[in-house]
């Protein structure tokens, strides 16, 4: 189901393999209640509220370049910025320096290539997931802090340039991969610090307005390279930073 530069019609043995290629492997996030936000964090992230997710399937791994690519070559989009630089053009490198608006056109391409609705998550869909059941655990692997974590010493420490490959390292309970850390991740939401005092209790997706998008999770160009599971940040959705990426979520094809 390959489409043109244009979006024309689609080529069914064409897009059989371009759709193998690029269709991302994709976990079931149970619904459930959980407590967003947390009491000791910043101001944006309070206060903390009870919230239902509905289920839905998020990609274990974040958009990659060798994805980026297969979507410039189907659609004429023109490369991000810093498309050249060999620390963070790797193919299994998560592609960077895409802006929310990249970020929107690639899920709905892709959707029109899957025949799936793909879609950024939500602020509480990401932040349901990284938690991985784990009620207001601090981050992805629990409690225990970054520079006493093994796993994050092993993989930060020394120089860094670039964002690491992308699907490294032990994944969440939910089965995700580099949640709170790499990369920046857009999530789908306008952004509003005071948006939790009126919140709605069922699937919030953010503001209906706004002048800046929301994200998360950490980054490789930080002093301190993981985030916590319920800390939020945003920029304008123009904006192209090398270490702001992200990731896709689906919903269920049937009631999960």
């Amino acid at each position: 189901m390959s489409e043109g530069p244009t979006g024309g019609a689609p080529d069914t043995a064409g897009g059989m393999m371009l759709t193998s290629l690029v269709e991302p492997p994709c976990t079931l996030i149970p619904a459930g209640w959980f407590m967003m936000g947390c009491e000791a964090g910043r101001d944006e992230e309070k206060p903390v509220h009870r919230v239902w997710v509905d289920a839905f399937e998020m990609a274990v791994v974040q958009v990659r370049n060798r994805d980026w690519s297969a979507f410039i070559e189907a659609t004429g989009h023109p490369a991000p910025k810093f498309w050249n630089d060999p620390d963070v053009n790797q193919p299994e490198q998560p592609v960077v320096a895409v802006t929310w608006v990249e970020a929107a056109k690639y899920c709905d391409w892709l959707s029109r290539l899957t025949r799936r609705h793909y879609r950024l998550p939500t602020e509480a869909e990401w932040e349901h997931a990284a938690l991985g059941g784990r009620e207001r655990a601090l981050y992805p692997w629990g409690d225990t802090p970054p520079d006493a974590w093994p796993e994050y010493v092993a993989r930060w420490t020394g120089e860094v340039r670039g964002p690491l490959p992308a699907g490294q390292g032990t994944p969440n309970p939910y089965g995700v991969y580099d949640l709170s850390e790499n990369v920046h991740e857009w999530c789908a939401d306008w952004f509003d610090r005071n948006y939790y005092a009126t919140s709605p209790e069922r699937n919030p997706r953010g503001p209906a307005t706004g002048e800046r998008r929301a994200s998360r999770g950490g980054s490789w160009r930080h002093m301190i390279k993981v985030s916590r599971c319920t800390a939020r940040a945003s920029i304008p959705p123009v904006f192209q930073y090398a270490d702001y990426g992200f990731r896709v979520a689906r919903d269920c094809m049937v009631d999960c």
